[in-house]
């Protein structure tokens, strides 16, 4: 990471020595001066690192018409543009006509979970359309490619296991969940983007909804053995009002609100008001034009923002990007809507996770490969198997695979049956899925339909644990064993 401090007291020394200010140019002081002009670069680059991984927010990318203008007029910055062979190169994706960057925001040191990535977005750019799309992955999101575990936590186990390997390991993962090639990543800790707030002297947000949350962690508290004192209770107010950098974290991360405001898609809509009131201010005259503010901001984006894209390919990302039309980009919250594409389930250490509708990835990667195609719409709907009686059902996961059980729990409760209960089998050696039928054929059509919806075979005899489900009071209609088939439909 560039140390923008030892740099400018390298320079202030040499400065006092007279090295600078000598007419008879040394081949020191030309060094010297290359070294100035490449500060001079790096920092205008990470000031539009800045402005890029703040401007994917919501419905504005680039494309403020005053800002844009006056950046493109502005003559230093005209020119420092030009300094990085930005021209000359593409970046990855550029010859498939999809550039993909993967947003990350985590608590970072100090914070409970701080390498969980409480944030996760892909922005997606089509450049011969110029059309962009962002799309929201809730944290709660589990995938195979992470062995069933939320998404949220690739960073941080890759982390754990090699210090600075988590943004690359991130994108890794994430190409595989949504079929597409992710390469590259900005990942900023939260604490310095409140920093970096009150360097801006604050933002003003418009707040949608008046509502509260009675259960946001209370810095510090974590360990307070006083449960209640662990949280502290938040209140917005609807209207315009400025917010300073930890006011603005709070409401942009808050999870527990009552109402509308609780849920994740109102929280990623307030992330995005409060990414668009930063990149407002900070494309400001008063920011860009202050030197001292313009250091102070490097500074801390240099601390607490990291990224694998180089210097030459933010030059080519803002070339790229800058032009993009409002009118052009698609927004994508993933969630658990009715009309969405995940489902609410419980993992098997009981946790809340959210899971594919259709049971599989293949309708979300269609969803992100098409999202910049002009004939996709943002929610590919798909038919669902359905019963049309009561039909309860005990799912068994008769194999070694994590989690099996709850994930397929989630696909048949959506077609209508009633879960009595998931849980490991007795014997976990099962190949072939198989159901048994303890209505003795009293419900045929939901049997049919719970067969077509896990690939099961029905048994007609069964083993004495079976029985003792059939003798009791509150046996449910089926016995679904699951087997490792099951785990590639």
């Amino acid at each position: 990471m560039i140390d923008f401090k030892k740099r400018l007291e390298e320079e202030d020394r040499l400065n006092a020595q007279g090295c600078l200010n000598n007419n008879e140019a040394t081949e020191e002081d030309i060094d010297l001066g290359i070294s100035k002009k490449k500060r001079r670069r790096i920092s205008t680059t990470l000031t539009l690192l800045i402005v890029f991984t703040l401007i994917f927010s919501g419905k504005v990318i680039m494309s403020s018409t005053g800002a844009t203008a006056w950046i493109e007029n502005n003559s230093f910055l005209s020119k420092i543009r030009h300094l990085a062979p930005s021209m000359e190169k593409k970046l990855k994706g550029e010859n498939n006509d999809r550039i993909n960057i993967m947003l990350l925001g985590i608590g970072g040191e100090g914070h409970d979970g701080g390498q969980l990535t409480d944030t996760m977005m892909l922005v997606s750019i089509k450049p011969s359309t110029k059309e962009a799309a962002l799309i929201s992955f809730p944290r709660d999101m589990v995938s195979p490619e992470s062995n069933w575990r939320k998404i949220n936590s690739i960073h941080a186990y890759a982390e754990q296991a090699e210090d600075g390997s988590g943004g690359q390991k991130t994108i890794e993962t994430m190409s595989k969940i949504t079929g597409t090639e992710i390469d590259y990543y900005v990942r900023v800790d939260f604490s310095g983007f409140a920093d970096i707030i009150d360097e801006l002297g604050g933002i003003e947000i418009d707040v949608e909804n008046t509502f509260d949350d009675y259960s946001y962690p209370a810095e510090g508290q974590e360990d307070n053995p006083n449960y209640y004192a662990r949280y502290e209770h938040l209140h917005f107010d609807s209207g315009k009002q400025t917010m300073n950098g930890t006011t603005a974290l709070k409401y942009a991360r808050s999870r527990h609100a009552y109402g509308i405001e609780g849920s994740d898609f109102a929280r990623a809509k307030r992330q995005q008001l409060v990414l668009d009131a930063v990149k407002s201010k900070l494309l400001s005259s008063n920011t860009l034009l202050n030197p001292v503010t313009v250091t102070k901001l490097v500074n801390k984006f240099s601390q607490n923002v990291s990224t694998n894209i180089e210097v030459w390919e933010m030059m080519r990302l803002w070339d790229v990007a800058k032009n993009i039309d409002r009118s052009k980009i698609k927004n994508q919250v993933l969630s658990d809507a009715p009309d969405n594409y995940l489902v609410s389930s419980t993992g098997e250490d009981g946790a809340y996770i959210l899971l594919p509708r259709s049971g599989n990835f293949t309708v979300i990667k269609d969803m992100i490969g098409n999202i910049l195609s002009s004939s996709t719409t943002n929610i590919i709907k798909e038919e669902v198997e359905t019963i049309s009686e009561h039909a309860s059902v005990a799912i068994f996961n008769g194999t070694w695979v994590t989690g099996l059980a709850g994930r397929k729990a989630a696909t048949i409760k959506q077609s209508g049956f009633t879960i009595e209960k998931t849980a490991n089998a007795p014997e976990r050696n099962y190949n072939q899925t198989i159901v048994y039928d303890l209505t003795s054929g009293d419900k045929k059509s939901a049997l049919k339909s719970l067969k077509k919806i896990s690939g099961a075979e029905d048994y007609s005899t069964w083993p004495d644990w079976v029985e003792e489900y059939k003798s009791s009071s509150s046996s449910p209609d089926f016995i679904l064993i699951l087997g490792t088939d099951s785990d590639n439909q």
